[in-house]
């Protein structure tokens, strides 16, 4: 392609880009004003607005200017050579550590011409730094996946990396300074010894949550690990009211007052870039108060649809539904079935730039940067309701209600669908049919439902079998027709595994999978609800439209070695 006058005043890899046809002259001028103006590199600008593929402006940087060129997807982490430049560089340049060879260091970059970014590294780390060209998005995943390396990797933390004493602690609504909880129970070193190495064990193994619990005449503390609890301590009775006291100060709730349950709150700073929340409850009992703490993972909404379980036509479901203007999408379970991470991954693939998202839940549990985020307070009379016809007055796109519990709200998330907006919630109900006449029972009316609704999806969460030490099972036939496989599955070479138990997994098990009905309102299920049908009917419907049942998506996950029959037979039921 022929340089043009105007495109002769073009330098480097802007001149290369035209030069190769991969952007018009006028294009690549308007893309270095805008990237000078918000202070970011040209191919960061043209990659994040998607004016040329980051594959093709990483060929043409290493032709113009001779560096190499490498794909990320073909190299792991080595973090002996992230952790050799501050982090703070890595996340503001968006540069990564490849190698390091005695006083050279090999660094990712997408833009080799931002050369305050290699000074500015060279200056910190002491080293001769040599430039490799990596693809603009996979460089940004990749710094990402580092820092997070770096900064999160609970396996790093070992107990002498914690003074367990003088740990960082927050708690309630107010910022507490750890010189404050010090303070207040000085006199009980031990118990805040004890307790702090309970909540930092739990992080470690991925629990869930941490159970207090004192009897008349022992005191054990449970954790939940994997959806199953298990006994990991039993300190003194005696030391029963000063670790109630303790979690009490930490979550500043009220010492004297054990008539009544309490909810609070507790933040433990690791590091300066990782804190763990956790939601505290006390529950008067015979022998004493019950604590339970919840630990809240911001992480867990950032894991992606892809690996939560869902089939792939039932993901397919779930994002036809999110890219809907308009309309409400129900997920329902019990407590613990892994809701709430459902909702904000819908949510998350939603947070764009262009979108005004709001939620209000009880409480927050995830915070996620770009969405107004609202903790419900009856005590003042912050209710769902009331948050919810709030959003509406403040231009929304995006509406999540953490749950509909009552008529009020459920008409106001209906009214928010039904004129432009998406609503995401949930509901407890066992399965997606039995949503819909829940909330006919509630006094929704029909024909709002059948309008509004466009997607319902019912769960549960099942351990997941250890690949390391999972086994073959021998069952019989008549057993497996039983337990609902058909007798082609039977009878085409069905294997089944269960669980053994190694050190690298919990009794066999190691993780958790989604089980998912999602169920899309149809117009043949919106004529069943208007004509006042009930449950039945709406499955007998759902079925013949092809959505699974619970039962089959879990006999699913079984006949794919993800899961035993024994834990499906836990969490589900046959049908």
């Amino acid at each position: 392609m022929a340089v043009s006058a105007t495109n002769s005043a073009l330098s480097g890899l802007s001149r290369r880009l035209v030069q190769d046809g991969l952007i018009p002259e006028d294009a690549v001028l308007q893309a270095l004003k805008g990237a000078q103006a918000q202070r970011i590199t040209l191919v960061a600008y043209l990659v994040g607005r998607q004016m040329i593929e980051p594959r093709k402006i990483a060929v043409a940087a290493s032709s113009e200017f001779g560096v190499p060129l490498l794909d990320l997807d073909a190299i792991d982490l080595d973090m002996e050579a992230v952790k050799s430049v501050d982090q703070r560089l890595l996340a503001k340049h968006q540069v990564l550590p490849l190698v390091l060879r005695g006083k050279r260091l090999f660094l990712a970059v997408a833009d080799p011409t931002d050369l305050p970014a290699i000074d500015e590294i060279k200056f910190q780390s002491g080293m001769r730094v040599d430039p490799i060209i990596v693809e603009q998005d996979k460089l940004a995943n990749m710094v990402n996946k580092a820092l997070e390396a770096v900064d999160t990797s609970m396996g790093s933390f070992a107990e002498d990396d914690f003074d367990l004493e003088s740990l960082e602690v927050s708690g309630g609504d107010d910022d507490l300074a750890a010189d404050d909880v010090a303070r207040d129970d000085v006199e009980d070193a031990p118990v805040v010894r004890f307790v702090n190495k309970i909540m930092l064990d739990a992080i470690k193994r991925g629990a869930s949550d941490i159970h207090f619990e004192p009897y008349e005449k022992t005191y054990r503390v449970r954790t939940r690990l994997d959806g199953v609890l298990k006994q990991v301590a039993a300190p003194p009775l005696a030391l029963s009211n000063k670790v109630t006291a303790r979690l009490k100060v930490m979550s500043r709730l009220d010492i004297a007052e054990r008539r009544v349950p309490q909810d609070g709150r507790i933040k433990l700073r690791l590091s300066k870039n990782r804190a763990i929340d956790f939601r505290v409850n006390t529950c008067p009992t015979l022998f004493g108060e019950k604590v339970v703490l919840r630990i809240l993972d911001p992480t867990a909404a950032k894991l992606g649809i892809e690996v939560l379980g869902y089939e792939d036509f039932q993901r397919k479901l779930y994002l036809d539904a999110l890219a809907k203007p308009y309309g409400m999408i129900l997920v329902t379970g019990p407590t613990g079935s892994g809701k709430t991470v459902s909702l904000y991954t819908g949510i998350n693939i939603l947070n764009t730039e262009d979108r005004n998202i709001s939620t209000c839940e009880d409480p927050v549990e995830i915070n996620v940067p770009g969405i107004n985020q609202v903790n419900v307070n009856p005590k003042v009379g912050l209710h769902f309701a009331t948050a919810l016809k709030a959003f509406l007055r403040q231009d929304p796109d995006v509406i999540m209600v953490g749950e509909i519990r009552d008529l009020e709200t459920a008409e106001t998330a209906i009214k928010a669908a039904q004129t432009g907006h998406l609503v995401l919630s949930t509901l407890h109900t066992n399965d997606a049919p039995r949503t819909l006449t829940r909330m006919v029972d509630m006094g929704v009316k029909p024909y709002a439902i059948a309008t509004s609704v466009h997607l319902i999806i019912a769960q549960r969460l099942a351990r997941r079998l250890c690949e390391h030490c999972k086994e073959l099972r021998d069952i019989p036939e008549e057993a497996l027709l039983q337990e609902g496989f058909t007798h082609e599955q039977v009878q085409g070479g069905l294997r089944i595994f269960g669980p053994v138990g190694c050190k690298q997994c919990n009794d066999g098990y190691k993780g958790r999978v989604g089980i998912y009905q999602v169920m899309p309102v149809t117009e043949a299920i919106g004529r069943i609800i208007l004509e006042g049908g009930n449950a039945v009917q709406i499955e007998e419907q759902s079925i013949r439209d092809g959505v699974w049942t619970l039962r089959r998506s879990a006999l699913q996950k079984v006949m794919n070695g993800v899961t035993s029959l024994e834990e499906i037979n836990r969490v589900t039921i046959e049908s």
